[in-house]
């Protein structure tokens, strides 16, 4: 048997170079094509696929004219800045804007309590649709899982605006819960207005406005698991906690890294409506954000330039920490937001 096999593997690993290969080398004559052939079939992959070209041309547009042109904005950030001279007109004054916005208080008491909500964010609000989209997975009759999902998304499509209302006619000094407590004797509880809660507050309500929007992509990468990876797993007798933490979690796995990477680049960008609406019932100390910073310090305060410094230095922050995340996924095998060179 042994003589056989290796009689057979012989000819295969003594077999000659195909033709037109160079022995010793490894390259292919003629894989080099002239450039005659590159224009070539660059034509005829854009005939090929000039509707689905043509489809992303306004998506192309938009993102240029949104996205890319206000880039050029940043250049205020190394001026004084006057809205009616222009930026042409501006005196260019260096990094100045920036010593002054870093030796701002209210800055760094803005970009404290707008990491404290990040984190609070990431350790409260991300595991929730996770949850979610394993309870509705695990729903076997498809009408009782339509009707979830449907209660569940249309928080979504709320504003801001009903959404305090909603939780201030609830949670208020004159609200539902407390005025039940006032009439069996109780103490009323101090959520709304209370500076020591109110971060949690923030928090509570984007779980109840988006956690059952968010489910949707885990609720789609739960479908993309094979199915018979659960079934040959309970023949073998695992249960369904095994089957989550050996089949389920690894499974959607880089879902979860690519949207903590994302996240982290939106770190500093807090609701700014959701804040704006609130802040004022427990002061800036408490409430104020990079967001609401900028618009209070820079749009009705007027200084323009600096608040160009403090949405430039929010970008750079952004940016050097979907980088780190990413590395870090890198490391741990995950692609990330981009492919390892």
């Amino acid at each position: 048997m042994a003589s056989s096999r290796s009689a057979s593997a012989g000819p295969r690993a003594v077999a000659a170079d195909p033709p037109g290969q160079r022995q010793g080398t490894g390259s292919v004559t003629g894989s080099t094509r002239p450039p005659g052939n590159h224009r070539r079939l660059w034509r005829h992959r854009l005939r090929r696929d000039r509707a689905l070209l043509l489809m992303t041309v306004p998506g192309l547009l938009l993102l240029i004219l949104f996205q890319y042109l206000p880039l050029l904005g940043n250049v205020i950030a190394f001026q004084d800045y006057v809205p009616f001279l222009g930026f042409r007109n501006a005196e260019f004054v260096g990094l100045a804007n920036f010593r002054a916005l870093f030796a701002d208080p209210a800055f760094w008491n803005a970009v404290a309590n707008t990491l404290i909500i990040t984190l609070l964010n990431l350790l409260l609000f991300f595991p929730v649709p996770i949850a979610l989209a394993l309870l509705l997975d695990s729903l076997f009759h498809e009408r009782i899982k339509k009707f979830v999902q449907g209660v569940m998304f249309l928080p979504h499509f709320i504003s801001w605006v009903v959404i305090v209302a909603l939780f201030t006619q609830v949670l208020g000094g004159a609200g539902v819960i407390n005025q039940f407590l006032l009439r069996h004797d109780m103490e009323p509880v101090h959520i709304i207005g209370n500076a020591s809660v109110f971060k949690l507050l923030l928090v509570a309500e984007v779980i109840w406005k988006d956690a059952g929007w968010a489910c949707i992509i885990f609720l789609a990468a739960l479908s993309a698991i094979d199915s018979q990876l659960y079934e040959s797993s309970a023949v073998d007798g695992a249960g369904y906690w095994r089957r989550m933490f050996h089949i389920t979690l690894p499974g959607i796995r880089p879902v979860i890294i690519i949207l903590i990477l994302l996240r982290l680049g939106d770190a500093l960008s807090i609701g700014f409506e959701q804040v704006l609406l609130q802040r004022d019932s427990v002061g800036p100390d408490a409430a104020e954000v990079l967001d609401t910073y900028v618009y209070y310090f820079g749009v009705q305060g007027g200084n323009w330039s600096i608040a160009a410094a403090a949405g430039l230095f929010k970008a750079v922050v952004g940016l050097i920490l979907v980088l780190s995340a990413n590395k870090v996924a890198h490391m741990l095998g995950e692609d990330g937001v981009y492919r390892r060179p």
